[in-house]
Formats: structure tokens, C-alpha cells, sequence
């Protein structure tokens, strides 16, 4: 049997077998992106999508922009997925994408899986990394041992720490750095967005609008290229012949 190698993609991870704490503590937000991605899924808008009050910023967290809407001016929301209540664990929420089973012998608190893991949003793929030394290396970010105050267990985050050998070094990156561009030009268009709020019922329209016109034409006028230098000609290696 081969050796594994460090680039090879990574075997189980603490998320495995895992009642999924931090899909129940987190409030979370999302971009235009992730919208328009789970849209495209299948999902509709008004059935994942709300916004949360975050007048302490907890929700955002330096992540996400807050936005304004006209029934509620004075209020600022983040973009984010909705929450159910858990039907495991009654008085308690969840993400409405998460699949929950529950007690049984050696797993107290039943295990949870995403429902839409192709389609999940940048949060959730990223957690729980960044990237470091300049943008080029992954660093694993200190998870708490819980996402909520309090002593209920399904708040519960993390069964055990997380390592470098749970991270697929060749995906981590690349996706760290699309959720980072997304939420950006997700933070532009918020802002033009609050520069004249409408009402919460107008924002998948103004998405659209906005998705929808992301990509462009070619332009007109043939862009410059650029020639690439010639080669010189090497010379020519002298013929070897065998003794």
C-alpha cells in the first residue's frame, strides 16, 4: 500500500460524525455569490434566504457588510441563511440546511450533515482557516469549545482540534481567496445598494440585476498584445558518438 503523501487529499476531519455545533450556534451570512449559487440549485430565494439584526456587529464580524432597507432604516442587517428549529433538540436552532439524526449509542448528541455541501457558502468552506504570510499559507484559526453561553451540549462546537492533515492543502487556498473576492464585491454593491435602501422584498430583484450582468462582451477595440520575445537559437549540442 502507497504512503500517503502531505498533498494528498485529507482523510476524516473533526466535521465527521460530528452533531454539526457550529451549524446550530452561527447566524450565517452570506453573499451575493452564495445566494445566486443555491438559487441555481434549486432553492428558492425566500425559502433559505433573511436578514439578520446585528446592531453589536456579532453576526458580521469584520466578514460581512451590514445593510439598510427602507421598512426598517435605523436597523442594520446582515445577508445571511435562515434558521429552523431543530427537531432533535426542540427549543433550539439550526440551519435550515442541516440534516440532523438523532441520540443513539455512542453518539449522545447524533451526528448532523450539510444538505446543500456542494452548494454551501464561503463561511462554511473556509472555517475554520485563513490565510497567512501574505496570502500564501493556510493557518488554522483556534475554534472555542463552544458557539453559545450556556450549558445546553448541542452548542457543543468541535469534537476535536483541528490539524494541518484535515486541510486539503490544493483546495484550501483557492477557496479561501474566492470567499474573500466575493464577499468584497458583495461589500461594493451594499454599499451602492445603501446609498438609497429599498424594501427587503426588492433585494433578490436588485441581486439579479446585479448578477446578472457580471460578465461582459468583449470590447470593441482588439486589446494589445503583447509579443513574447524570441528565442535565441541555442547551439546546436555537438553530435556524441559511442565508443
Amino acid at each position: 500500500m502507497p504512503l500517503q503523501s502531505p498533498i494528498d487529499a485529507p482523510g476524516s476531519t473533526p466535521c465527521d460524525g460530528c452533531h454539526a455545533g457550529c451549524c446550530r450556534s452561527f447566524a450565517i451570512p452570506i453573499s451575493g455569490a452564495d445566494a445566486m449559487r443555491l438559487e441555481r440549485a434549486g432553492h428558492g430565494f425566500w425559502d433559505f434566504a433573511c436578514r439578520w439584526e446585528d446592531r453589536e456587529g456579532r453576526i458580521a464580524n469584520g466578514y460581512a457588510p451590514h445593510l439598510f432597507f427602507a421598512d426598517e432604516p435605523e436597523t442594520p442587517f446582515v445577508f445571511g441563511l435562515r434558521q429552523d428549529e431543530s427537531r432533535v433538540f426542540a427549543g433550539t436552532p439550526k440551519c435550515l440546511f442541516l440534516e440532523e439524526t438523532g441520540p443513539r449509542p455512542g453518539r449522545p448528541l447524533g451526528t448532523g450533515h450539510c444538505g446543500v455541501y456542494g452548494e454551501r457558502p464561503a463561511a462554511c468552506r473556509v472555517f475554520p482557516k485563513n490565510l497567512a504570510d501574505g496570502g500564501q499559507m493556510v493557518q488554522l484559526q483556534p475554534v472555542p469549545d463552544r458557539g453559545r453561553d450556556g450549558e445546553n451540549p448541542v452548542f457543543d462546537l468541535c469534537p476535536r482540534p483541528w490539524t494541518a492533515a484535515d486541510i486539503d492543502p490544493i483546495e484550501a487556498p483557492s477557496e479561501i481567496v474566492s470567499a474573500e473576492f466575493e464577499m468584497l464585491f458583495f461589500t461594493k454593491i451594499v454599499r451602492l445598494w445603501n446609498r438609497t435602501p429599498q424594501e427587503w422584498a426588492a433585494f433578490p430583484q436588485f441581486l439579479h440585476a446585479v448578477y446578472g450582468n457580471r460578465v461582459k462582451e468583449a470590447a470593441e477595440e482588439p486589446p494589445v498584445l503583447l509579443p513574447f520575445p524570441k528565442r535565441r537559437a541555442e547551439p546546436a549540442a555537438p553530435l556524441r558518438r559511442a565508443a
